[in-house]
């Protein structure tokens, strides 16, 4: 039977291909790799005549966690498990899905140059193409207001310096002009630096405050929201590129301003109840509003009646919902330094914002700028979770708002401080769980649990300087001693790391969750990352008030001894098994997310994207510009299979 040429040369192929597979595993068997790393090597290795997998195929799905006993927190790990896998198989991995998804999510094409940042992110290994709803969320409003309305004030609100704004400005690809600058505004442009080639002409308005700055009325926000949902649409024929040479940009020669500047409506309010503002932004019908939601009663909406445990970390935060019952315990609330809010809605770049802000996230400058005070180097991380101390530690000033001697205790940091100080804990009791003595695995309420000796062992929390007192902080001399800064190498030998609030978010977040040790997270503050994270699989949520941190150490930690193994037989104290595996297992967990997801690449691709968003928003024909193909120009680069081409993310 005689064989023709194309079938010889297939043929060929084919076993060239088998032998190339047979030689690369006698090399990897030669090695000493278990039949699990041959196969993830094979599956790397290009055959002939055989599409690419998608970008993203080799991310493997790490199992479920099965929880071994019914504490609450061994259940809130199991089911962020399933959250998690679910947020991990519903990605994009083409340029189709991530087009399709996006016409489906928002009603409207992607914007102008979406295929330069997709490509953009791709070749910095973006591991989800579809997170950025914190995005859309934040400019979804703006919609509602004219886009020369925006860009007179994204253009003028810098002028006044009393206001705390910054100005930077983007011409012809390049940034050339910073007005009333700062250490915000400078590093920022270094990071606008990297993408700003892509960019349209614009002008940003930075927060240069540590605190957020825009608070709508519900109503109005309401009347925003629906006028943004009823003008979407899906035009034919748009044009793929931003509209050049608009008015109201800054001129950038000019040395006055111009005749007309819309009024941003500043006010200020340093030192005042921050509730008292922010409830206006929230529902009629809401406790922050009525007033009439029982302590009880908001714990419920976010916490589990079992220890106090944190079930809902979204609205653990939400002050329209837990604001009434914090807002005497926590700082910003109660006596914000810097707050100079405004109702109107304004196009005004900020670090962090609570839910009732409507400033614009972007990733704040400490995750950006190299600073040895935030950074994570692996370096100073060397033990490994086994061969760290069980104690969790915290450093930090009095920061957090503007403090008095009669003040001070409101403040949330002095709380956490406080709490966990065994001699100001002597004689007092807390809640914690204990295992039930006749049910092994399942858990009730202990309310009273002496937490002073646990403290003291497992604790080391401390302010290392006093600040942001009127007229003085000399009141602190008989109630706090200082402790010695504890620079990241210190920290990282214990295994629980807390992270609270100061005057706004903390900087320490995202160093906290690459290292070794486990990160306890309490704040009221969102940030551009926070739908990435998933608490009680990458980190472990508190309550701003702390009521939880025994239920939280005593879990992980253990306390006491099982009855049975009492030297004076049963008696009535709290009974806690340890949970050191589940410690170590959310601590890796969060250590490896943080590289796929809060990597400095990733801040570029968070920022190109949202300034693309921004650059429609502030643009006289938004309606009428976008990216509106298919994608399937992509189909070669992301290595897509004629059979594959018709499939979109679900």
């Amino acid at each position: 039977m005689t064989i023709s040429k194309p079938r010889k040369r297939l043929l060929f192929v084919v076993i060239a291909s088998f032998a190339l597979l047979a030689i690369v595993a006698n090399f990897f068997i030669f090695l000493g790799l278990t039949g699990a790393d041959i196969a993830s090597q094979f599956s790397r290795i290009p055959l002939p005549r055989l599409s690419r997998k998608p970008w993203h195929s080799q991310d493997k799905i790490e199992g479920p966690y099965e929880p071994r006993d019914a504490h609450p927190i061994s259940l809130l790990m199991a089911e962020a498990d399933k959250k998690w896998a679910v947020y991990e198989n519903t990605r994009s991995t083409t340029f189709r899905q991530t087009v399709a998804k996006y016409r489906r999510r928002y009603g409207r094409h992607p914007p102008p140059g979406f295929k330069d940042w997709y490509q953009f992110a791709r070749k910095r290994n973006v591991h989800n193409i579809d997170d950025f709803e914190q995005i859309m969320d934040d400019l979804r409003p703006f919609w509602a207001i004219e886009p020369k309305v925006l860009r007179n004030l994204a253009a003028n609100m810098w002028r006044d310096d009393k206001n705390g704004v910054a100005g930077i400005h983007i011409r012809d690809h390049k940034v050339v002009k910073e007005s009333n600058k700062s250490w915000r505004s400078e590093t920022l442009i270094t990071l606008v630096d990297k993408i700003v080639k892509y960019l349209p002409d614009m002008d940003i308005a930075m927060n240069r405050l540590d605190q957020p700055r825009v608070v709508v009325p519900w109503e109005d926000m309401q009347a925003h929201l629906k006028k943004e949902h009823d003008t979407r649409q899906l035009r034919p024929n748009v044009k793929n590129e931003y509209t050049t040479g608009m008015d109201d940009l800054l001129n950038i020669t000019a040395l006055d301003g111009p005749a007309h500047q819309e009024d941003p409506e500043w006010f200020a309010a340093h030192g005042k109840q921050y509730m008292e503002t922010a409830k206006l932004a929230c529902p009629p019908e809401s406790p922050a509003r009525k007033n009439d939601m029982s302590k009880a009663d908001a714990e419920a909406s976010y916490k589990n009646r079992m220890g106090g445990i944190i079930a809902n970390f979204n609205l653990s935060s939400d002050l329209c919902t837990v604001g009434p019952e914090i807002q005497d315990q926590h700082g910003f609330l109660y006596s914000g330094s810097t707050v100079i809010p405004t109702k109107r809605l304004v196009p005004i770049f900020g670090e962090c914002k609570v839910n009732v802000n409507s400033d614009v996230l972007f990733p704040a400058n400490m995750y950006w700028k190299h600073d040895e005070r935030y950074d994570y180097d692996e370096k100073h991380d060397n033990l490994d979770w086994e061969h760290k101390s069980d104690s969790m530690i915290w450093r930090g000033v009095t920061s957090g708002g503007t403090q008095t001697s009669h003040n001070w205790q409101k403040m949330h940091r002095q709380r956490l401080v406080r709490i966990v100080n065994s001699t100001v804990m002597a004689n007092q009791v807390v809640r914690i769980l204990s295992e039930q003595p006749e049910k092994q695995g399942e858990y009730e309420n202990f309310r009273q649990f002496y937490p002073a000796d646990f403290a003291a062992n497992h604790t080391d929390v401390g302010f290392t300087e006093t600040m942001s007192c009127v007229p003085d902080c000399a009141f602190y001399d008989d109630v706090f001693s200082m402790k010695p800064i504890a620079p990241f190498p210190e920290q990282f030998k214990q295994k629980f790391l807390v992270d609270v609030d100061g005057h706004s978010f903390s900087g320490r977040w995202h160093a906290f969750i690459e290292s070794k040790s486990l990160g306890i997270k309490a704040t009221i503050f969102r940030e551009w990352h926070d739908s990435r994270l998933f608490a009680w699989r990458h980190f472990v949520p508190m309550d701003n008030r702390y009521d939880d941190v025994y239920s939280i150490l005593t879990y992980f930690i253990s306390v006491g001894a099982r009855p049975e193994e009492r030297a004076a037989g049963p008696t009535d104290d709290a009974y806690m098994p340890r949970h050191d595996a589940e410690g170590k297992r959310l601590a890796n967990q969060g250590r490896e997310w943080a590289k796929k997801v809060l990597r400095r690449e990733d801040i570029e691709i968070y920022m190109f994207r949202l300034l693309l968003e921004y650059g429609r928003i502030i643009d006289d024909n938004r309606d009428r510009i976008g990216y509106d193909g298919d994608g399937s120009e992509l189909d070669k680069y992301d290595g897509v299979a004629k059979t594959d081409k018709d499939q979109v993310a679900h």
